[in-house]
């Protein structure tokens, strides 16, 4: 499962110089080098003619700054970038990025697309400004203020005896399943989100909610809180307009399942271990 590293320390306060180890976008997609792709400074992406368009602090890492850094395309390569580089969503790089490295450009998306929305007013439209000493920006007419978005999602294993509850979303490559996952809404805790989405997207009642575990998902700007539950009642009737398919399924059969990344697979591997566990008890 991606998350940050422990030691990373958040900072607003680092600037864009050339050792600055610089995450760079044009638009939603990650610049890096064809070949070999990791983070690298911003001495090499200037070098190659790039200009920051805007640049936002991460924080630091095993001693170096990371900032977040956002670019029109220029060059002759393909995509409108120099010979050597490749423009792709956080998702492509999936499997080719080094974990640590992923971890902080997903940070740097959210802070760059949080800044990217928040430049003029939601209220009365005045261009906004920076608020110093704060991951802030706030409107100098009527005082609003607006902070980086985040919003939280539950996602949850429901078991029955030995099977899992899986579900397939509309949207999903064909063939995965995943455990059950929706938003919280404004009012509800995160318990109260988990029962009524799961009896919403699939007509059942659960028991024996338990904690599981939480991650950053930068598409676009969830924390996704992840529980284990037990079925308590009810059989499966899925909501078309949240899900193509649902099902019950034993440990030995089951369907395509996210990749490592997320916390989906996560969840799905503690659970096995844990129905092993018992089938063997």
């Amino acid at each position: 499962m991606i998350r940050s590293p422990d030691d990373f320390e958040p900072s607003l306060e680092l600037s864009l110089h050339d050792d600055a180890v610089a995450y760079v976008f044009t638009g939603d997609a990650l610049v890096l080098a064809e070949r070999e792709p990791r983070a690298m400074p911003w001495r090499h992406y200037r070098a190659l003619g790039l200009d920051a368009h805007r640049a936002h602090s991460i924080g630091r890492y095993q001693g170096r700054d990371h900032v977040a850094v956002s670019i029109e395309r220029a060059g002759e390569g393909e995509g409108g970038l120099p010979p050597g580089l490749r423009a792709a969503g956080l998702r492509q790089w999936f499997g080719e990025l080094n974990d640590t490295d992923l971890s902080i450009a997903m940070r740097a998306i959210q802070l760059l697309e949080w800044d990217r929305t928040h430049r003029f007013c939601g209220a009365c439209g005045t261009r906004t400004d920076h608020m110093p000493g704060e991951r802030a920006r706030r409107c100098p007419s009527c005082g609003l203020s607006t902070y980086p978005r985040i919003a939280p999602a539950m996602m949850v294993m429901v078991t029955r005896g030995r099977q899992m509850l899986m579900g397939r979303g509309l949207h999903f490559p064909p063939g995965r399943y995943s455990a059950l996952a929706g938003f919280v809404e404004a009012g509800e805790t995160i318990e109260q989100a988990v029962v009524r989405e799961v009896r919403e997207e699939v007509g059942i009642e659960i028991r024996d909610l338990r904690y599981f575990g939480s991650q950053s998902w930068p598409f676009p700007h969830s924390l996704m809180i992840a529980f284990r539950a037990e079925w308590a009642g009810g059989e499966i009737r899925i909501d078309p307009k949240e899900l193509a398919d649902a099902q019950w399924f034993d440990p030995e059969a089951l369907p395509g399942i996210p990749p490592r990344l997320s916390i989906a697979r996560a969840l799905i591997d503690a659970t096995l271990a844990e129905l092993s566990g018992s089938s063997r008890g």
